[in-house]
Parts: C-alpha cells; structure tokens; sequence
C-alpha cells in the first residue's frame, strides 16, 4: 500500500493543523465547549468557506468528491485541539449517509445547505437496549396512506441540541432483532410529537436522547429502499469509526508528547523525572501503542477506499486498537502528571476523557474483538 499523501491532501492536512495550531488554542477550546451552544458558529462557517464541510461529499451532491482519507486528515487535525465542533456528526455520519444512499432531492434539500454551513444534522439509531448492535431497533414505523407514524425512543443522539433535521432508524418490518426491515427517516428536528432531553456529555460534547410521539412523516423522507435501512446504517457507522479513529489518534499524539515534555521539567528528588529509566519505558510503550494506531488507521482506510473483502475486519481490528491504546496512553499521561493530571484546567484530563469515549462510541474493545475473530 502507498501512504504517501498527493499535494491536495497535504495542503488540507497542513490547512487545518494551521486552525488548530494558532486558532484554536486550549482556552478557546474550553470557552466554545462550555458555552451554551457547545462549539463556535464563527468556526463552523469557516469550515464552510474553507470548503472542509464539502471535501469528502461526491461532486454530484456538491461536494469536492474527496475521501475518507480527507476526512481522515481533517479529523486527525482535529483531535489534536480536541475541537468540539460537530463535523463528524453532521458530514460524515449523517452527511455520508446522504451522499450514498439519497435521492437527488434529499441531497439538493440537506447536503447542500450542510456544506454551506447553514444546516446540522444528526443521526438517532441508538436504543437503551441495543447496545451495539444496528440491527437492534424496536422504534416503530407505520404506514398511514402515503406517510409513516413513529414511535419511540433514541439515546445519546450526537449533535442532536443543535440538530436541524435528524435521520431516525425504525423499524417497518420483523421482529426487534431482524437486520431486514429496518428503514431511515428524515425528521423534522421541530416535528410534533418529538421531544428531546439534551445534555452535556462526559467529554464536553452535546447530545440528546429522543422520545418519539406519533411524529408523521412523508414517504418522501425515506432515505434508501423501505426495510433497507440496516445496510445504510452499517455502512455510515464504518466511515464514522475511521473518523472517529483518526480524531483519536490525533488526541493520542498530543498527549504522549505532552507527556514526554512534562517529564522533562518534573523534578523527583532533584532530577528531572523523565531521566527514570523505568519512566522512558512507560514512555516508549506510549509511543509504540500510538504508532500501531496510526498505521492500522492508515490501512484500514485505505482498505475501505479500495473496496478490499476484509476492509470491515480491517476496522474493527483499528477500533478494537484504538480502544485500548487510549485507554493505556491516558491513563499513562494522568498518572505520569501526578494529580495535576486530573484537573479541569490541564489539558491531559479532557483528552483522557474524549479518548475514553471515543473507546465506546460505535463499540467497544469486547464488541470489535468477537466481531474481527468473526470475521
């Protein structure tokens, strides 16, 4: 496989390592996270101008007809500034979803104003009971003339706060475990009949959890085929795991060199703590631990990108990884800080946490090792 990056990807990945770098420093990180909102209008419309909401959109839904390794790079970026703004929710989750399986319509309605960055979206197919598992949906759609009613529940809605329109997964056909039968939804994020309860997550985000009332929707808002809906879904959740990874891999690089250079100036005992050599070992391991993320992330992405069999055993393997070295590289970083490492205002503690929820978020360590040795 050939890693090397063709001049357009390095010039985005430079452009956005720039934001960060000198745009988006810890404070402002902080201030955006905390506010009511959850992150920045001003930098989401720069995202728009700078074309970065459109990169990986086909031309013919008009975007730039990049790929996941755009998006991998911009995500990448952005875990290293750990910004909170909702890219991954609004153009590669639901935004991903559109381009491949929308109709023309559906795609001149949402996409193109999401990439102008005039519409979020979000997308709701979790339940309390179903864990990890997409297939499991017990949210109901029946058929009323040419509408659907729906009623339900959906937790932990991503971006669902700030979310203009949301794709709900509902069940049209079968029982609650059945792959088939399951259909997407547009909904109207001001739809009669659906409330939501938003909050501020672990690792300052924002989310929703949905309770569905009778809320109409047109047959025209079906996106995809009617008992369909599982493949769409499978196939959506893929991409945001490699975006999801590369974001995580960003966070990891941060935190071990930050690591590395507070080690340097830590005193025990009048030495620096970073001369220890048991404490260079730690270190290493760090390190190491980062670079098998890279590499699995480079190759799973690519992977998918050439349509490869076992690309999805590929992403599972990089998912399970992932889960583990942020575990071990946070959990290094705090305790090699001391008790500094878990406070509010060093940066060490909220990367420990995105990374520990990152870890869950599409399926854990457990759930990604049975579905690759499946596989």
């Amino acid at each position: 496989m050939d890693f090397t990056f063709n001049e357009e990807q390095t010039l985005i990945q430079d452009q956005v390592d720039q934001f960060v770098l000198k745009e988006y420093d810890w404070e402002t990180r902080q201030s955006l996270s905390n506010s009511e909102l959850g992150f920045g209008k001003e930098n989401w419309q720069k995202f728009a101008e700078l074309g970065w909401l459109g990169i990986s959109v086909s031309e013919d839904s008009g975007g730039f007809g990049g790929s996941a390794i755009e998006s991998m790079l911009i995500m990448e970026a952005f875990g290293k500034g750990l910004v909170v703004e909702p890219f991954l929710e609004t153009m590669i989750m639901s935004g991903g979803l559109i381009d491949d399986f929308g109709s023309q319509e559906q795609k001149s309605s949402l996409l193109e104003p999401a990439i102008a960055g005039e519409m979020q979206l979000a997308l709701a197919y979790a339940e309390p009971q179903s864990r990890f598992n997409l297939s499991d949906v017990v949210t109901e759609a029946k058929v009323d003339g040419n509408n659907y009613i729906l009623n339900g529940y959906k937790s932990v809605v991503m971006n669902g706060p700030s979310a203009d329109k949301i794709l709900v997964s509902a069940r049209t056909s079968g029982s609650q475990l059945d792959e088939a039968g399951i259909t997407i939804f547009i909904v109207d994020a001001e739809a009669e009949g659906l409330m939501k309860t938003n909050y501020k997550t672990v690792d300052g985000r924002r989310a929703s959890d949905l309770t569905i009332e009778n809320v109409t929707v047109s047959d025209t808002d079906v996106i995809g085929k009617v008992n369909s809906g599982f493949e769409v879904l499978d196939s959506a959740i893929d991409k945001a795991i490699l975006a999801i990874s590369a974001e995580a891999v960003g966070a990891m690089e941060v935190l071990y060199k930050t690591t590395v250079e507070y080690t340097k100036t830590r005193e025990q005992f009048g030495t620096a703590i970073g001369k220890f050599q048991v404490l260079q070992h730690r270190m290493v391991d760090m390190f190491m631990e980062y670079e098998q993320c890279k590499s699995l992330l480079y190759m799973a992405t690519m992977k998918h990108e050439e349509g490869s069999a076992d690309a999805k055993k590929a992403i599972s393997g990089l998912k399970y990884q992932v889960g583990k070295a942020g575990k071990f590289i946070g959990q290094q970083a705090v305790q090699l800080h001391g008790g500094m490492g878990v406070t509010d205002e060093l940066n060490v503690g909220h990367y420990f946490k995105r990374l520990t929820t990152v870890g869950t978020i599409f399926g854990n360590t457990d759930y990604h090792l049975k579905k690759y040795t499946s596989l």
